[in-house]
């Protein structure tokens, strides 16, 4: 397995995997989560462009020449409405359904989490589907723990 930066040649499995986290979590609740189609072409493209921004990391677990996982984070900093000093923040992690409960994603967060430390980070944070409780699990295993619940209410029109 080798954990390696993102590059031009990864865009067509960046967008095929992050169409599947879209669609994963529109499934989850559709009146939440945005979609729009189609998916894969943008966001591959966009996932990209993000390797040449100073404050974003993405990353790419390949094996055997296959790209079976991906991980994007940024630097954010302060943010007064949030009460969020500077910090980390996992914005999508993806690995292929053959590839899962492998340590295919800890190998992921972990070169990111080194990466948003080397840059200053002093913490991580993230936000997941709550119907999502595998992946909480994963999270809470690898040290993460709550601090936020997002509630959503629909205003009729």
């Amino acid at each position: 397995m080798v954990i390696r930066p993102a590059e031009e040649r990864d865009r067509v499995d960046l967008g095929r995997m992050a169409a599947l986290l879209v669609r994963m979590h529109h499934a989850f609740d559709p009146q939440r989560f945005l979609i729009f189609e189609p998916i894969e072409e943008g966001y591959g493209r966009w996932l990209v462009r993000e390797t040449t921004n100073e404050k974003a990391f993405v990353l790419v677990a390949e094996q055997e020449g296959k790209v079976v996982g991906y991980v994007y984070g940024t630097l954010d900093g302060r943010d007064w409405m949030a009460l969020r000093d500077a910090c980390g923040v996992l914005q999508d992690i993806f690995v292929d359904e053959p590839s899962r409960r492998s340590g295919v994603a800890k190998l992921l967060l972990e070169a990111l989490s080194a990466k948003l430390k080397d840059r200053g980070a002093p913490r991580v944070v993230l936000s997941t589907a709550a119907k999502n409780e595998d992946a909480q699990r994963f999270f809470e295993s690898l040290g993460f723990r709550r601090t936020m619940i997002e509630m959503t209410r629909e205003l009729e029109p």
